[in-house]
């Protein structure tokens, strides 16, 4: 009996029914509902003018980076008052930005503060957020740049007064600089467009992304302490600000919504090894937070427990369905052709759907991703998973390295 033929075969058709349900689902939850709009989408009153504080933690940016950041930021066709907050954490090239602070220093809508050491993302924020006075209050990145109506389309969804949170589309500012960062965009592109669209569908966005995310700042200083002091295993969390933040807000009772049309554009690594060390910080934010979650699914739409069991659960079943191929391989000499065509031909489904869905023929492309998936991140998640209680945040000191040497923008 050839053991490891038995479990590839097991478990990749395992994960074949459960990615078909789980993907279908996600696929009709995004689409109009029949005889009116979406169910996801309500009305809003459109003499909501709430003053707004943006905040924009910076750290080594690159300084033409943040100039756009703040530029567009500073041009929001808003009727309302806007109050820029940036935070310089510390920053070691802080004298080529102090350049771009200096541009915007007679502007009253900006501040600049500079924090005299590195104290992460997370309490630059709360530096800002303690200081803060508006009734909304927007996180940028400093890599980010905004649609012009970002602002108010972010706006609108927040004067339902049910909703603690929201984000807006992301999409790759350098989307034509590699073949990594076009698959990032459509990466992007899926993400936002059918896993958070699906669960905005019930109000529940698992994780409003930091690079262009709203909230009601009654609810935040609420859930501020809980943020501030977050522990994993006795080790405080320096990461994952964004879906932790999210969490708090749905364990508060408060909605988190996506708005397609709040478009913010993101400079996202370019080479593969940052790329690693991106999703590596991610996959243990996601395993952290996700234990968190499990606690709020019974309040949940039931989409919402398939949407954490299809995402973890598939994983294990595809990791398995691989380390079975490769002792199929070496303890037989047979190739588990029967999986590679099942995945081969769920990566087409897939990609087939996206293009069509996003009426653009690129997404087929987006098959070499599945190589990616399996090769490279199946591992990084497989010692994220192992080593949960690591709260270094790896692109801080490395990638700031790998920045002066090849000139990228940083992506946090």
């Amino acid at each position: 009996m050839n053991i490891p033929a038995a479990i590839n075969t097991t478990s990749v058709l395992l994960y074949a029914s459960l990615s078909a349900i789980y993907k279908s689902a996600q696929v009709l939850h995004t689409l109009p509902t029949s005889g009116g709009p979406p169910a996801c989408i309500k009305v809003f009153d459109i003499e909501y003018l709430p003053d707004i504080d943006v905040i924009v933690p910076c750290f080594n940016e690159n300084p033409e980076t943040l100039r756009a950041c703040l530029d567009s930021i500073g041009a929001q066709d808003y009727a309302g008052a806007i109050k820029v907050h940036v935070v310089d954490d510390g920053s070691a090239n802080r004298d080529a930005l102090n350049v771009v602070y200096r541009e915007h220093e007679h502007d009253p809508r900006f501040k600049v503060l500079l924090l005299p050491q590195n104290v992460g993302k997370r309490k630059a924020q709360i530096a800002a957020i303690r200081s803060s006075t508006s009734d909304l209050i927007l996180n940028v990145d400093s890599d980010t740049t905004l649609a012009p109506d970002a602002v108010k389309k972010l706006v609108l969804t927040m004067s339902d007064p049910s909703v603690g949170a929201a984000m807006g589309q992301l999409v790759a500012s350098n989307r034509s600089d590699t073949w990594l960062t076009r698959l990032i965009d459509m990466e992007y592109w899926l993400a936002c467009n059918e896993e958070r669209a699906a669960q905005a569908r019930f109000g529940a966005v698992m994780c409003c992304c930091g690079p262009c995310a709203i909230y009601r700042r009654t609810a935040l200083l609420l859930l501020l302490d809980q943020y501030e002091t977050q522990m994993f295993r006795g080790k405080r969390s320096d990461f994952g600000e964004d879906r932790h933040l999210t969490i708090l807000m749905l364990a508060a009772g408060y909605r988190t919504e996506y708005v397609r049309d709040a478009v913010a554009a993101t400079v996202v690594p370019d080479r593969l090894r940052p790329y690693l060390r991106q999703q590596l910080r991610w996959a243990r934010s996601t395993y952290r937070d996700t234990l968190l979650a499990l606690r709020l699914l019974p309040r949940l739409d039931r989409y919402l427990t398939l949407d954490v069991v299809a995402q973890n659960i598939g994983s294990l079943l595809l990791a398995i369905s691989m380390i079975s191929g490769f002792l199929q391989i070496a303890l037989t000499a047979t190739a588990p052709w029967q999986a590679c065509f099942v995945i081969a031909s769920m990566t087409m489904v897939r990609c087939s759907v996206a293009a069509i869905r996003a009426h653009e023929l690129r997404f087929l492309g987006f098959s070499v991703h599945t190589l990616i998936n399996l090769l490279l991140l199946l591992p990084v998640k497989a010692y994220a998973l192992c080593t949960l209680d690591n709260s270094d945040w790896l692109s801080r000191s490395s990638a700031v390295q790998d920045r002066d040497e090849h000139h990228v923008p940083k992506s946090e």
